[in-house]
């Protein structure tokens, strides 16, 4: 294998680890999201627990994260709550840091 060849496998297998890494931060967000979400709905105990369930499997509609504010957005719409996108969004982007810290911990 010459010099090229390992210097692309090493890449590869970066941007693989990398890509796990970020898929185990979103999973970790969302599953957070869905529980502040769901406190803020007023859900507790093993309904928070399924609607922390129902906000991962939101993440699998589309590529990013805007199935998941439309998600959360359109449940609080329908129940009254007042949050705005500005708050969703920085919550979301506050738990995906707290997720990404705390697996680079080991945690």
């Amino acid at each position: 294998m010459s010099s090229f060849d390992k210097r692309e496998d090493g890449f590869e297998k970066k941007f693989a680890h990398d890509e796990e890494l970020r898929f185990k931060a979103t999973a970790r967000r969302n599953k957070r999201l869905g529980l502040w979400a769901a406190e803020k709905l007023g859900k507790t105990g093993a309904d928070a627990d399924a609607y922390a369930t129902a906000v991962i499997n939101a993440d699998m509609e589309e590529a990013g994260d805007e199935d998941v504010f439309r998600k959360i957005r359109k449940d609080f719409e329908t129940a009254g709550v007042t949050q705005s996108d500005h708050q969703i969004r920085r919550t979301m982007d506050e738990m995906l840091a707290v997720a990404a810290e705390e697996i680079k911990a080991g945690k």
